[in-house]
């Protein structure tokens, strides 16, 4: 084929969210691929299909933000709070930034879109991400109890995720100023409720647990 380009995850990426736009979804992976001028082998490189595609573009949105993130010196110093602040003002730049593809994925989404795949590894990255950030938590004197709390915490800020996209996807402010209100509110109420909901949660699970034979100290 003419073109020389080398073809890397990037440009698949890239390619695809174009033709998408431009045409709607390829026919196949090798319409695609000959549309392009690369060999279909090479988009096996790094995807199985276009729906495994769909869904690394938005765990490459997540990843993209804390590359940039950690490419800020003062970035390291910053409390867990600004760090998702941080996270979430970046992140929706990069989603600004493609928005058509965005909107064009969620055009048939209403309320429920939490369960959609697509979203499969932006969640896990996002996850993650809430883990090693290091929030702040009781300590139960409990590993499993432990466990529960740590789970409930970032499980509680994925929805918080979820619910500023949606509240984003429906935002025809200018610039998108009132997501920005949006977020910074919705942190600052998370930081202040975070030594309640997620403790209750917590001892609402361990109750349950407790009630289970064979549990462990």
């Amino acid at each position: 084929m003419g073109n020389q380009e080398i073809i890397t995850e990037d440009k698949i990426i890239e390619l695809y969210m174009d033709t998408v736009l431009i045409s709607g979804k390829p026919a196949s992976i090798y319409a695609f691929a000959q549309k392009n001028e690369f060999e279909e082998s090479e988009f096996y490189k790094y995807f199985s299909s276009f729906e495994n595609l769909e869904k690394s573009i938005f765990g490459v949105f997540a990843k993209e933000t804390i590359h940039l993130l950690h490419k800020t010196e003062a970035y390291k110093d910053y409390t867990s709070k600004d760090k998702l602040l941080s996270f979430y003002f970046t992140f929706f730049e990069l989603l600004t930034a493609n928005r058509s593809y965005v909107l064009l994925q969620f055009q048939h989404i209403k309320s429920d879109f939490s369960k959609l795949s697509v979203l499969k590894e932006l969640r896990s990255e996002f996850l993650k991400y809430v883990s090693n950030i290091e929030l702040e938590k009781i300590d139960f004197k409990n590993e499993k109890i432990n466990k529960i709390q740590d789970k409930t915490i970032t499980e509680a800020y994925w929805m918080q995720l979820l619910m500023i996209l949606k509240f984003w996807i429906d935002d025809e402010s200018s610039n998108f100023e009132k997501t920005d209100v949006f977020i910074e509110k919705s942190i600052k109420a998370a930081f202040e409720i975070q030594q309640i909901t997620p403790v209750k949660s917590v001892i609402d699970l361990a109750k349950f647990l407790w009630k289970e034979k064979g549990m462990s100290t």
